[in-house]
């Protein structure tokens, strides 16, 4: 579902993303760890083109999208959660929801399924979004991402910030559209017992490089905890 080989990224002269290769494929979670100021959420924005990349590609269902503009990214089947939510305040929750559909057809419903992932979300459509706690701003950030049903679902640090209560249900939910099998997840954590639950595949960051991948199964035995280590 997405292959990316080798990229590169600057800010200024800074070299930030170093060759940086990994895959996410359908029905699979693809964890990505490393400390903080490594590239990750750097890495996401250059996958959804918020920020270009220098060199390498990026391909999506077979396709080059490097060039694709964020739009057209988000049109194909790519969904993003970006760190820190970045919900509509001052939208209600229904009109966050719908922010997910801009570029439907007018009229689409929003899909019921997201009310049976999150069914708090249902008892507060009226509710601005700034009312909601952290971790109801996070389902919701979640549910519209996933309103257009993507084909890939990119999430930058889901559990930053949130109960411990809300984070197990972040993670069924994830697991959830994972087994389903038809899309695939690539997951910024912070939280490594949470990334350890859920990696079917795992990718550890350093200084803007691939230290080392494997399978999530490997994670303990590979010693990933230690790398991670702040």
């Amino acid at each position: 579902m997405l292959e990316v080989k080798s990229i590169n990224q600057y800010y200024g002269g800074s070299h930030i993303l170093r060759d940086v290769s990994l895959s996410a494929s359908l029905g699979k979670i693809t964890v990505v760890l490393g400390r903080n100021g490594v590239g990750k959420t750097t890495l996401l924005k250059s996958l959804m083109g918020l920020v270009a990349v220098k060199s390498g590609s990026i391909e999506f269902e077979g396709l080059p999208i490097q060039a694709w503009t964020p739009y057209h990214r988000a049109r194909a089947g790519i969904g993003f959660v970006p760190q820190g939510r970045e919900i509509f305040a001052r939208l209600t929750v229904e009109e966050n929801l719908r922010m997910g559909l801009a570029y439907k057809r007018a009229g689409t419903p929003i899909p019921a399924e997201l009310f049976d992932l999150f069914p708090v979300l249902k008892q507060m459509l009226n509710r601005r979004g700034g009312d909601l706690s952290g971790g109801q701003q996070q389902q919701l950030a979640i549910a519209r991402a996933l309103a257009a049903k993507p084909k890939l679902m990119i999430l930058d640090e889901p559990t930053e910030g949130i109960q411990p209560s809300i984070i197990k249900d972040i993670g069924r939910v994830i697991r959830m559209l994972a087994n389903r099998g038809d899309m695939a997840i690539l997951l910024v954590e912070q939280y490594y017992d949470f990334a350890q639950e859920l990696a079917d595949d795992y990718v550890v960051m350093e200084r803007g490089a691939v230290l080392a991948s494997g399978l999530g199964k490997d994670m303990e035995a590979n010693g990933v905890r230690q790398l991670v280590a702040i």
